[in-house]
């Protein structure tokens, strides 16, 4: 999400939660364009994370008010806590020990399992070598 938002360029739109100050008395062109350009800049930081999730996710955090609080709120119901992380990464290191190559899997179809077992692991903040994997021997025999 964070790539997603940075790459539009409203990560710090969401990251800062800034106030967007009413604008002055006899405000110059500079602070209406500048006062504009930071309102559209959360509007539409908060649109894209709407865009971004399921239609049951979005009834639960279409009454949020900013793109920080629907981030934050993201992130606790589905990022999990320390331990809850830890339990998901000892799961997937078992599952990817488990793994052994089929009969009728060729060998792409086998490291793409492994791949995407491994990079589970390290999205939860998990440890896993590139040695390790590559040692991983397809039929789990001696």
């Amino acid at each position: 999400m964070e790539a997603y938002l940075d790459a539009h360029d409203l990560w710090e739109a969401v990251e800062d939660d800034y106030k967007v100050e009413p604008l002055p008395n006899n405000p110059t062109l500079a602070q209406i364009r500048n006062h504009k350009e930071r309102k559209q800049r959360k509007l539409k930081a908060k649109s894209y994370l709407f865009s971004a999730v399921y239609e049951a996710i979005f009834t639960r955090i279409m009454t949020l008010k900013s793109a920080k609080a629907i981030l934050d709120f993201l992130k606790q119901e589905y990022e999990g806590n320390e331990k809850v992380k830890g339990m998901q990464v000892l799961n997937l290191i078992r599952e990817f020990e488990m793994q052994r190559m089929k009969e009728s899997e060729t060998i792409k179809e086998y490291a793409d399992k492994l791949l995407s077992i491994v990079n589970n692991v390290r999205l939860l903040g998990g440890e896993f070598s590139d040695i390790r994997i590559v040692q991983k021997n397809p039929c789990n025999c001696s």
